[in-house]
């Protein structure tokens, strides 16, 4: 329910936009030709991409839901002032002043709602299908809005398009109030107030410093680029070259919802077959590609049949990016950093948008199709080796998250927080019969047994043995104690276990209240098995009882062998 909420909220306010721009287009073509269309779509694209990344650093601190509320509540006011400006034929750079203040605040919007999307689901897979109906969303509202705007446009007039959306973005903030759902912990933000530059810049350092980020934002850049270079040819295309008029604005932007409609579709069937990173790029290349051909063949029909081939790319490129990006980043800044990386892909459309009536002008229309859709195949053709190599590492990553997911403790938690313990994940292997540690010892690490098993002893007497898909050491982490018993690597065959650091354990685990039960559970059960088979008690009662076995010959009934650090290794060394 509350993942239905957020996605009505959604396609509420994307239908908004959609529609917007189709009216304030029209309305800077108007009075100002096609030269005012690129500087008005450059404006709010300019100040959204220098405003947002401040404002997202309050979506990384408050809960998530009440940004989309604020956002919501702020641009119907926007846009509301808009409609009465236009419909009292007001001064128009009041209206393009108010289209910039409802930009700057749609551009929060998404990143918060992105960050919020992983953590109402509580897999990759749930995540993919979510961004997948948001694509569809996406998609539909691309049609709605501007079909809706054509309409009110052959009725009335821009007014009445700017009114509509505002009661849009009101639907939109009031749908999420009192979203229900387990907010992520978040750590103490006083210290944080005098670094606020820094928080700012996160979002892009964060981008910076993963290699499959970059790649992301890369192409997406590319690809926004071409947004911006599109939304002042479709003004174009209709009234100079097609000569269909102010609807056939209307009418060529719906095209391209109409396409990413049926590209959602086969986004959901894409879902369960991985390779996001190669559906992406394939996104980004049918973005372009097409108006190579408008530009070839400039007929009504055809024209609209290519622009929906762009929206089938937009809907892949939603499904496929957004969700590589919300697997790839911290679940602390990642409001952040899709911020960050709506900036930057803003100021791709804030370009393209200022260079194309410059690229108009010198080369003609039918020239200027051809070379602005070039661009973004040929990038994806230089980055498929990379995409690739994303592709296989996001395979590990998914191995990764089913093994924590057996866990009960760890099945527990949402999306966004598993993947952060997916990255953070150390693969280690022990030889037999040496030991992982030792009883008496600081806890600092947290297991998981992916193959192989090992021996638990206290005093030197073999209690458990614990195989594949099976855990242990949380409870010097949960208790804050010394390890309560020696692990050893069991059998004759090397243990190959993954491992997380006490800090990232304890910040999952405790963090949730359903993974903090689940342990502490856990905890209990075992210690209450030790209590019962120290004072005598009939260990075969013990819950955990079918991991006990006695020490068949050879077994040594004593202290274990000493630790043997050049024997546990991580993979890969």
């Amino acid at each position: 329910m509350s993942i239905r909420r957020a996605q009505i909220s959604f396609g509420a306010m994307w239908a908004s936009e959609t529609a917007f721009m189709v009216g304030l287009a029209v309305l800077a073509f108007r009075t100002g030709g096609v030269t005012a269309v690129g500087i008005v779509t450059a404006a709010r694209m300019a100040a959204a991409a220098l405003l947002a990344p401040w404002l997202a650093t309050v979506a990384d601190r408050v809960r998530r839901e009440r940004v989309l509320t604020a956002v919501g509540l702020f641009r119907a006011a926007a846009l509301g002032g808009a409609a009465a400006v236009t419909a009292a034929a007001g001064p128009v750079v009041v209206t393009y002043v108010l289209a910039v203040v409802a930009t700057v605040a749609l551009a929060l919007f998404r990143p918060a709602h992105s960050a919020l999307l992983p953590t109402l689901c509580t897999s990759p897979q749930q995540l993919t299908r979510a961004n997948a109906v948001r694509g569809l969303l996406d998609s539909s509202a691309t049609l709605a809005g501007p079909a809706a705007a054509a309409v009110l446009l052959a009725v009335s007039g821009p007014a009445a398009v700017f009114a509509a959306c505002a009661g849009a973005s009101l639907l939109g903030g009031l749908v999420v109030v009192g979203l229900a759902y387990d907010a992520p912990p978040r750590a103490a933000t006083a210290a944080a107030a005098g670094r606020r530059g820094g928080q700012v810049l996160q979002g892009f350092t964060t981008i910076a410093a993963d290699r499959g980020l970059a790649l992301i934002t890369g192409l997406g850049l590319v690809q926004t680029f071409t947004r911006g270079c599109l939304g002042v040819l479709t003004v174009v295309v209709a009234i100079d070259l097609l000569e269909t008029g102010d609807p056939g604005v209307g009418v060529l932007t719906a095209a391209v919802g109409a396409g990413g409609m049926l590209g959602s579709l086969l986004a959901f069937g894409i879902v369960g077959r991985g390779r996001l990173a190669l559906w992406f790029g394939v996104g980004v290349a049918l973005f372009g590609a097409p108006l190579v051909l408008v530009g070839a063949v400039p007929d009504e029909a055809t024209t609209i049949v290519l622009l929906g081939v762009v929206g089938i790319g937009n809907a892949l490129i939603d499904v496929g990016g957004f969700t590589l990006l919300a697997r790839l980043t911290d679940e602390t800044v990642l409001a952040r950093m899709f911020a960050g990386f709506e900036a930057i892909l803003t100021l791709g459309v804030a370009v393209g948008s200022l260079v194309t009536p410059l690229v108009v002008e010198l080369l003609g229309v039918r020239p200027a199709l051809v070379a602005i859709g070039l661009l973004a195949p040929l990038a994806v053709v230089a980055a498929r080796p990379a995409l690739g190599r994303l592709d296989a590492a996001m395979r590990v990553r998914d191995t990764d998250i089913e093994t924590m997911r057996a866990i009960r403790m760890l099945g527990a938690l949402p999306v966004a927080t598993i993947e952060q313990l997916a990255g953070a994940l150390e693969h280690v292997e022990v030889e037999a019969g040496h030991t992982v540690f030792r009883q008496g010892e600081r806890g600092e690490y947290f297991y998981v047994v992916r193959s192989g098993r090992v021996d638990v002893l206290q005093d030197g007497r073999l209690v458990r043995t614990l195989g594949a898909g099976e855990c242990f050491g949380e409870i010097a982490l949960l208790h804050d104690q010394p390890r309560t018993a020696t692990v050893r690597a069991a059998g004759e065959t090397t243990l190959r276990a993954s491992r997380l650091r006490r800090s990232a354990y304890l910040t999952a685990v405790t963090g949730y209240p359903a993974a903090a039960t689940a342990g502490d559970e856990l905890v209990t059960s075992r210690l209450g098995a030790d209590a019962r088979r120290r004072s005598g008690g009939d260990a075969a009662r013990a819950p955990e009882a079918e991991h006990v076995r006695q020490p068949a010959a050879g077994d040594v009934d004593g202290p274990p062998e000493p630790l043997e650090p050049a024997r546990i290794r991580q993979r890969g060394e």
